[in-house]
């Protein structure tokens, strides 16, 4: 038996045409721009491996101690699951829509809305962090390499980061408009630098950790690979919550599913290789920091609150020499500069998906055509990453701060409501084969509830305004205004939608419980 996509070739369909089995339509995006390789690559630039570190690294230790790679390790379990979910929708529905595209066939169009809408408002924040961090890191940079601490501290006035900022998104921007082939190009070359540099920081703290050089320094233990060890479930699951945060991104690996040769297998394939890349390395820089600094709160220590969120601009000098520790600095800057471009890919795509199932406005569904990207759509997301950030930065300081920490709310809520869609949608199937039962029905159900349960939790912490910068409104966590803020503003944009565009949400565009694949002998 063969499998025949059931979607029009690439060109061939658009917002407007009659819609394919299911409802599934062609984007006209560029296809078998990207191999296994590349779309590996993509995912973990996109997770910007050493941006995470440095930022989550003290933080991290500072919750949970010695228990950090442990920490590590239970973040990766809920991802591992749902990335199999993500496959096995991939394999059926290889669209760029993926997590909207997929919940609306399973649950109905406004579950479908609200999941596309929690990818969205997530990646414009986590647009908006990585241009200022790769702001801040490009002006340290600068000042490293002249030896000016003037020019260092540039980055400490507010008109010169935001304008740097705006530079680097519409530089970003710029990229992502010209298409897969330019994004996969560059970023082999940012990906490939952070790996180096991290390994060269590994074996240089492992060296470092073995001479004794630093006072704070800790033997290995195996103690601390085990989360049971954790003293408290809150601790667990604040460490937890962090920890989900440094593997987000891998699934942009199926958002390009329409422009990756293979389109059903290898997508789901260069996801799976991107998170064992990203656990490994995290594991190795984890346990090769705590035992060269230790995880106190002092001195070196990761869990200073002092150096705890830029823990290699800390040991950068004193790990790996000042020298070679300003690698440290140009992979930092590299990643969050890498992931600042292949973060456009998912939110682009997505708004593409959705305005082509008459979700959004219709001009949103246009494809450049020199340059088969979601032209629209990708340069709308850089002007609203570019106003998000400016305004945020000019409001408070604490409101930027307090963005970042809700993100992990929205993670949890797309990422569960595309396992559980998993398992709905092929429910059907879970009885032909244990293989069936296991990877579309097991595995996805459990990764749902352990990201439910990190949801709940979450939004319970939130609500005391010492969760995040410690701002409150009217006696209520800052943190958790925004928050379910944002989930409440993507509700009423679906009512305003829902009436410009009733045919989508009355499920006549893309059909609820409808298979994308038409099998034939």
């Amino acid at each position: 038996m063969t499998q025949l996509d059931a979607r029009p070739q690439a060109g061939e369909a658009g917002r407007g045409d009659a819609p394919a089995d299911g409802g599934v339509r062609g984007k006209g995006l560029g296809g078998n721009s990207v191999g296994l390789m590349g779309s590996a690559v993509i995912g973990i630039s996109t997770v910007a491996p050493v941006y995470c570190l440095t930022s989550t690294l003290g933080s991290t230790a500072g919750e949970v101690g010695v228990q950090m790679p442990a920490v590590f390790l239970a973040g990766f379990l809920p991802m591992l699951l749902v990335a199999f979910a993500y496959r096995e929708l991939n394999k059926a529905m290889p669209d760029c829509g993926t997590s909207f595209t997929w919940t609306v066939k399973a649950f109905g169009p406004r579950v479908g809305w609200m999941c596309g809408w929690g990818l969205v408002i997530a990646t414009i924040i986590v647009l908006s962090n990585l241009a200022g961090v790769a702001t801040s890191y490009f002006w340290l940079l600068a000042g490293e390499i002249t030896g000016s601490g003037s020019i260092a501290a540039l980055d400490d006035s507010k008109p010169v980061h935001i304008l740097t900022c705006l530079i680097l998104i519409a530089v970003a921007t710029a990229i992502s408009y010209r298409g897969m082939t330019a994004t996969k190009g560059i970023q082999y070359a940012l990906v490939g630098l952070q790996l180096v540099v991290l390994a060269l920081f590994v074996a240089m703290a492992l060296q470092k950790a073995n001479s004794g050089e630093f006072t704070s320094s800790l033997h290995f233990s195996w103690s601390w690979l085990n989360p049971f060890a954790v003293q408290s479930f809150a601790t667990f699951t604040a460490g937890l919550s962090l920890s989900i945060f440094m593997f987000w991104g891998w699934d942009t690996c199926l958002t390009a599913n329409e422009e990756t040769i293979g389109s059903e297998k290898t997508p789901g394939r260069a996801a799976l290789i991107a998170m064992v890349v990203l656990v490994g390395s995290y594991l190795a820089t984890g346990v090769a920091a705590q035992m060269a600094v230790g995880s106190g709160s002092s001195g070196l220590g990761l869990a200073n609150p002092d150096t705890s969120d830029n823990v290699f601009a800390a040991l950068a000098g004193p790990v790996m020499g000042p020298g070679l520790g300003v690698l440290l600095f140009i992979a930092v800057l590299a990643s969050a500069a890498a992931s600042l471009q292949t973060t456009f890919i998912p939110v682009a795509r997505t708004v593409l998906a959705m305005s082509t199932y008459e979700a959004l406005p219709a001009s949103y569904a246009r494809v450049h055509p020199r340059f088969r990207t979601p032209g629209k759509a990708t340069v709308t997301a850089g002007v609203a990453t570019g106003v998000f950030y400016t305004v945020m930065t000019l409001v408070s300081e604490h409101v930027l701060v307090d963005t970042i920490y809700a993100l992990g709310l929205m993670i949890c809520f797309y990422y569960a409501l595309t396992a559980f869609a998993c398992a709905w949608y092929f429910r059907a199937d879970l009885t032909r084969s244990v293989r069936d039962l296991v990877f579309k029905g097991l595995f996805p159900v459990v990764g749902g509830i352990l990201l439910t349960a990190v949801f709940g939790k979450t939004l319970y912490d939130m609500w005391n305004p010492a969760y995040g910068s410690g701002s409150s409104v009217f006696g209520v966590g800052s943190v958790f205004v925004i928050g379910v803020g944002l989930l409440l503003l993507g509700l009423v944009l679906m009512v305003v939608m829902q009436r410009r565009s009733p045919s989508f949400f009355r499920g006549e565009v893309l059909t609820k419980e409808t298979p994308a694949l038409v099998v034939e002998d």
